[in-house]
């Protein structure tokens, strides 16, 4: 039986963005049809022109051809649009709905991944980790908000930032995956050495890495797990 404070939850939070998605899918189907309309119309338009009478029928249907032709490229682009915003929303609410959260902090997680070169899975799974989706989080060593910033790495990023920034959600967010994102131009793409950087520090990493020790410690095997995916072996 779903407990009625499920039910609530799943109806304050994840209600608009269905309505997202359903309009989102609506916008498609809608460029889909489109698209196949002024297809078949220019397929048509081709094989009018190639009758007997083509040197005629080409006069009078080039102007046509040449506007289906832009209708078809612009309808391609519009249905490409809807595809993407398909996928996102759908992946918005399916993580509100896997971890409990409202659903503008997962649309916030996932359009500031995205916008800062991060697998959004790989995002969400994360900020889970680092702080369980709590923006106030602090650390015994003094790591702030929803991704764990330390305020001096908050600084080397964004110049003049104050210790209550961190626990502002979208500027943790974003100098979160930010780093992240230049840990990864670190270590040429390696997202396990990447993850164990953020969680240990890249000093930290190197050192051992350069007497030939591995810097494993569990942390970049629970990111991944919950992203789906699996740390090389």
């Amino acid at each position: 039986m779903i407990s009625p404070v499920v039910t609530q939850w799943e109806r304050e939070h994840t209600s608009p963005w269905r309505k997202k998605l359903h309009a989102a899918a609506v916008t498609a189907r809608r460029s889909m049809k489109t698209v196949a309309l002024i297809g078949f119309a220019f397929t048509l338009g081709v094989a009018v022109a190639s009758g007997p009478d083509s040197v005629a029928a080409n006069l009078r249907l080039t102007q046509q051809l040449g506007q289906a032709r832009a209708q078809l490229s612009a309808r391609e682009g519009e249905l490409q649009l809807a595809q993407l915003e398909l996928a996102r929303v759908s992946t918005v609410m399916e993580n509100s709905q896997r971890y409990r959260i409202p659903a503008d902090l997962s649309a916030s997680i996932y359009d500031i991944a995205v916008a800062e070169g991060i697998d959004p899975q790989v995002a969400y799974s994360l900020v889970n980790v680092e702080s369980e989706f709590y923006n106030k989080a602090v650390s015994p060593v003094g790591a702030l908000g929803l991704t764990q910033v330390m305020p001096a790495t908050g600084r080397m990023m964004q110049p003049g930032l104050e210790r209550a920034d961190l626990f502002d959600p979208e500027t943790n967010l974003r100098l979160g995956f930010r780093f992240l994102r230049e840990l990864l131009a670190r270590y040429n793409g390696d997202l396990d050495l990447a993850l164990h950087a953020y969680n240990r520090g890249p000093t930290i990493v190197d050192r051992i890495l350069k007497t030939g020790g591995d810097p494993a410690n569990g942390y970049a095997d629970a990111v991944l797990k919950g992203a789906g995916q699996q740390a090389p072996n």
